[in-house]
């Protein structure tokens, strides 16, 4: 059930078609999730809707993206899972891996339901 929201920083307007899927499969395996069970939001963040302080953002293109899982993996196996998930989203969106930065949220699990079902 992981759901992964990307926001793209830096070139086009729009992401390409097919990109939310194209990351989707990348971090599927990744993310050990079964078909249809990683799910991405995309979005493509104009000049007027980001900023960093300083003038270290010039012509970067970046990702952030929000992790939601359901129990995300702790220590070692989230430093390898986020190592190998930057790298699958750089290659999908042709960013730099030092360019895309992870945010995982807290566990899912007892926060959120599908379809009015909790996911206990």
């Amino acid at each position: 059930m992981p759901i992964l929201t990307v926001e793209l920083i830096g070139g086009p307007d729009r992401p390409p078609p097919g990109l939310a899927r194209t990351i989707a499969s990348a971090a599927a395996p990744i993310l050990g999730s079964e078909p249809d069970g990683t799910w991405v939001r995309l979005r493509a963040l104009g000049p007027e809707e980001y900023a960093e302080n300083g003038d270290a953002y010039r012509g970067i293109r970046a990702a952030i993206v929000t992790i939601l899982q359901a129990d995300p993996p702790t220590s070692a196996a989230r430093a390898a899972e986020a190592e190998l998930l930057c790298a699958a989203i750089a290659e999908a969106t042709d960013r730099d891996p030092a360019h895309v930065h992870l945010i995982y949220d807290p566990p899912a699990r007892g926060r959120i339901a599908f379809g009015g079902r909790p996911l206990t």
